[in-house]
Formats: structure tokens, C-alpha cells, sequence
């Protein structure tokens, strides 16, 4: 699994995902599909779609346009279809409105839905429009020569701002031949940012040949080299090796390369790779990321493990929300996969993440939110996650009951 909770391999075992919060068109429409020779899966709503369609491929996505209560404006639709048709334009997406709806069913397939369906439907008509729009073509876009390619869609999770900046500059660039260079921290999502690079820029087939400039013997995969070529560490390389490498690299070479510090780079080189920095943000200043990125973690690491999809507490979540996480995304992935081994009662809490006192991220709160700040939060959610019973929020938080009474004295709780 990489940083971002992608998995090796997004191949479609012919699933079709439905995206509606509504268990019981759920439970119908999974009857009506399996008896049809389909699997559905079902999420119920813009966060776990986004998290089920970055583990896997599915042939065709039923997309519901209201998810909030009192909605009805599909709006909300709207925005997970942009965003899905953004992160890969030959994804078949089929709409589900009411009869009032039109006016949003004509600008979903203006957005790049490939069909409509009215409620209500009769089962044989809406499995007749999903096998249809999955048999035609996606429709001819700007961004579209990635569907006629073998490279899968590359989705980094995350709606914070420092996301949402970081998925537009990849957009941005990805269809240039410009050199790119991706920084930051060690399990941030570097590679799966490089991925995304490649994935949608519309060229070459497969995955690049991803070469680790530090090991000698594998400087030879540049000799017959052609389209993208994933470069990692060439800031470890001496000026003469750099010197080296820029020789070898052919302008048939489109280059996305993995650097800790692009100042180690001579000037001809990163003329050469670095023309654009993506720079990959630390989950510390990824605002409310880390629970997002949790529950994905959780559900991904549930189907490997056979086991039910655990629920995170409040005082969890809190904990997570408050840590630094070493290895970044990675090290959080590793303790929900280690949590959800752990889980017994069908939830993850503080004791499970072993995480009995949190570190709050330096510059990313404000100055009057510390330690004692989080710990208090943590708490507090605790408590009620337990209606106050002290024993259960203690063993919730891996903490005694005196441990807890005193903490409960010192913020006033």
C-alpha cells in the first residue's frame, strides 16, 4: 500500500460502485445487480467513494446527486463527479436524479457523465443504461489520452487546501513535457504524486521505469529509455555524477524525479529534471487530512484483513488530529493497519493507535493551541465517547483511573 492508501493494483474484477446514502436503494440495487451477474459495492457518500475508487477500478460509478439531508440542489453531486472525471477522465460515471432533476442530469453530462437515470427506475432499464455507458467510449477530452493508454488513475486523497493546490499544479503540468522534480518528507506521498504525474499526462504505457540513482548498476535502464523515467534521490549524486547523468539522459527522456532538497542539484541538471517542484505537503499542515486518510487506512486495511471495518472514537480521531506522525502518511497507515488487527469491540481508540500522549505539529495551529490544548481535547472526547464512565475513557486512552482522574483535575473536566 503506498503513502496515500493507494493499492498495487486498481484492476476492476467488474464492480460497479454506487454512491447513495441510502441503505435500503442500497440493498435493493445490490440484489438487482447480482442477480444481473454484477458486484456493487456501496459507499455512502463523497469521502468513502473517493476511498474505495483510489483501492480499486470499477467498470461503472451510480452516482446519487444529494447526500446531505434536506439537499436537493446536486450540488454536492456535482462536486464528487468533478472530481472524480478530474482524477480520471475515462471513468463511467451514470447519474441518479429525480424527475425534477433535469436541469442537473444536462450539467452532470456536461461535466463528462457518460448517462442519467430518473427516479424512480424499473431494475431492467438502469442495468440496461450501466451496461450501455459501459460499452461506449469516454467521450474525446483535453485530458482524455490517458484512457487510451495502460495507466491507471492516480488519486491523492485529501480535501485540504494544501491538497486541493496540490492535485490542481499536477493537472497543471502533468501534460507538458517539463521536467518535474517532487519534495518533501520521506512518506509523504512523494511517489504517488510522481504516479499521479505520469498517469495523467497521457503518455507513454504502464508504469515508468522508476531507477534509484544511487545504485550504479541501475544506470544502464537509462541506455534504451524513451518516454517518462522516475529519477529518485539524484540530489544524493556528487557534481560529477550529476554531470553523468545529465549526458545519459536522452530528449526522448520525459523526467519526474524524487528529491529531498533541489539545492543539492547543480543548475544544469535541475534545468534539466526540476523545471516544475511539486512540492508533497507534511500531513501536519494538511488541515483535517489525517482522519480522512484514517478512515480510508481503516477500510483498506479491513478487506486485507477480513475484518469488519472498525469505527474511529472521538478521542481517536482527536489523537490522530493532534500527532506527528513519523514516516508522515506512512507511519499513520502503519498504526491503523496495526489498530485495526487489534480492534475487538468494532472500534479504534487511543490505545489501539499506542498513542497515550499526542505531539502537537509545530506552525500548524494557532499559537494559543499546545499540549496541553490537545491532550484536553483528547479527553474530553473520551469522556463522552463513554458517558463520562471514567474506567471505560481510561482503558479508551491506555491511561489508569488515577492517571485520568488527574488529568481530568489539572483542565478542569
Amino acid at each position: 500500500m503506498s503513502a496515500n492508501g493507494q493499492s498495487g493494483s486498481l484492476s476492476s474484477d467488474g464492480a460497479i460502485l454506487l454512491v447513495d446514502d441510502n441503505p435500503a436503494v442500497a440493498g435493493a440495487m445490490e440484489i438487482a445487480f447480482r442477480m444481473a451477474g454484477r458486484r456493487l459495492e456501496t459507499a455512502g457518500g463523497p469521502e468513502e467513494a473517493l476511498s474505495r475508487l483510489a483501492s480499486r477500478r470499477f467498470d461503472a460509478i451510480l452516482l446519487d446527486m444529494n447526500f446531505s439531508p434536506g439537499q436537493s440542489s446536486g450540488e454536492e453531486g456535482l462536486a464528487l463527479l468533478t472530481r472524480i472525471m478530474a482524477d480520471d477522465p475515462a471513468a463511467c460515471v451514470i447519474v441518479i436524479t429525480a424527475h425534477s432533476g433535469i436541469r442537473i442530469a444536462v450539467a452532470a453530462m456536461q461535466a463528462g457523465a457518460r448517462d442519467f437515470a430518473m427516479k424512480p427506475w424499473r431494475n431492467s432499464e438502469l442495468l440496461a443504461k450501466v451496461e450501455a455507458a459501459i460499452a461506449r467510449e469516454a467521450p474525446a477530452g483535453p485530458v482524455s489520452a490517458s484512457a487510451a493508454v495502460d495507466v491507471e488513475p492516480v488519486r491523492l486523497l485529501g480535501e485540504s487546501t494544501a491538497m486541493q493546490a496540490l492535485r490542481e499544479l499536477v493537472r497543471r503540468i502533468a501534460s507538458t513535457p517539463a521536467g518535474v522534480t517532487v519534495t518533501g518528507t520521506s512518506g509523504s506521498g512523494r511517489m504517488l504524486t510522481a504516479m499521479a504525474v505520469h498517469a495523467a499526462s497521457g503518455q507513454g504505457e504502464g508504469e515508468p521505469p522508476r531507477i534509484d540513482l544511487r545504485d550504479e548498476s541501475a544506470w544502464g535502464r537509462l541506455q534504451d529509455s524513451s518516454g517518462t523515467v522516475i529519477l529518485r534521490h539524484p540530489d544524493k549524486l556528487s557534481e560529477v555524477a550529476q554531470a553523468r547523468l545529465l549526458d545519459r539522459l536522452s530528449p526522448s527522456i520525459r523526467c519526474i524525479a524524487i528529491a529531498d532538497d533541489l539545492a543539492a542539484l547543480t543548475p544544469a541538471l535541475r534545468r534539466r529534471i526540476a523545471t516544475v517542484e511539486i512540492a508533497v505537503p507534511p500531513l501536519a499542515r494538511r488541515e483535517g487530512d489525517g482522519i480522512l486518510l484514517a478512515r480510508h487506512f481503516a477500510r483498506m486495511a479491513a478487506e486485507r484483513f477480513a475484518r469488519p471495518t472498525p469505527r474511529l472514537t472521538a478521542a481517536a480521531e482527536e489523537a490522530i488530529r493532534a500527532t506527528v506522525w513519523d514516516d508522515e502518511v506512512r507511519g499513520l497507515a502503519l498504526a491503523i493497519e496495526r489498530a485495526v488487527l487489534l480492534a475487538e469491540d468494532g472500534t479504534i481508540d487511543v490505545a489501539a493507535l499506542a498513542l497515550p500522549v499526542p505531539q502537537v505539529a509545530v506552525g500548524t495551529v494557532e499559537t494559543s493551541f499546545d499540549l496541553t490544548d490537545a491532550e484536553k481535547a483528547m479527553i474530553d472526547a473520551a469522556l463522552r465517547e463513554h458517558r463520562h464512565n471514567v474506567t471505560h475513557a481510561a482503558t479508551a486512552l491506555g491511561l489508569s483511573r488515577g492517571a485520568l482522574y488527574r488529568r481530568m483535575a489539572r483542565y478542569g473536566l
